[in-house]
């Protein structure tokens, strides 16, 4: 194991590593060890009792946190002419199609979500092997791929954030920032849980839920009792 460094030891000084705690206490701990010059970012990581090496037992979804992410979302819209106009006034950053699908293929990723309309899919396909690996191809199901570009821009930027379980069966997501009041953090984290309950495969058996841990982006993770913050 790497050596820890002085400002790790004083952060695992701070709480039990081998504790589960309510999440009013979880987040209070990393709001006390989270010590960034930067206002961190607060993560959620969610261990699922599924395989999701199969189809069925797959879980990808999407929420809006009520507090939004705290974070500035910097989107994309692919249209068409029509629908630029509707895009810019939603509160797009960027806007337009073969322009920005030629800097997407000059390697140009300074984005957080893209959005397209189904129309113009064909030539946002060949972007996969570029944007897919960064988790920016837009897809039906998460509702970037839609004739109603101005409602999906107005959901992202309002702090809907989309999800999905991992090779090895964990959720990673952020529930807002360091600087959030406790409640917002936990009402953040809570919509997450119930969504991704909600979303239950019914092929996984056992436990759904198998462990969640909450961290800042520079600090280790506090194990929390699921149950605390999902009712």
């Amino acid at each position: 194991m790497a050596k820890l460094t002085k400002k790790q030891k004083e952060a695992f000084d701070k709480f039990d590593r081998n504790k589960v705690y309510p999440s009013t206490d979880a987040v209070a701990v990393i709001k006390d060890i989270s010590n960034s010059k930067f206002d961190a970012s607060i993560d959620l990581n969610i261990r699922l009792g599924v395989d999701p090496r199969k189809a069925n037992q797959m879980v990808r979804g999407t929420v809006t946190l009520p507090h939004g992410t705290g974070k500035t979302v910097r989107v994309l819209v692919l249209c068409t002419p029509d629908k630029e106009e509707e895009a810019k006034a939603a509160g797009a950053d960027f806007v337009g199609l073969d322009e920005y699908v030629d800097k997407i293929k000059k390697g140009w990723t300074d984005i957080d979500v893209v959005i397209t309309m189904p129309s113009v899919m064909p030539k946002v396909g060949a972007l996969g092997r570029i944007l897919g690996p960064r988790g920016l191809m837009p897809n039906p199901k998460t509702g970037t791929v839609t004739m109603d570009v101005g409602k999906a821009v107005n959901e992202v930027k309002a702090g809907k954030i989309d999800f999905k379980v991992d090779k090895s069966g964990i959720i990673h997501a952020s529930v807002g920032k360091v600087s959030f009041e406790r409640d917002q953090i936990i009402d953040n984290a809570r919509e997450l849980l119930l969504t991704i309950l909600k979303m239950k495969p019914s092929a996984s058996k056992g436990t759904y839920m198998k462990s969640v841990f909450i961290s800042s982006t520079m600090s280790p993770g506090v194990k929390i009792e699921p149950k605390s913050i999902s009712v």
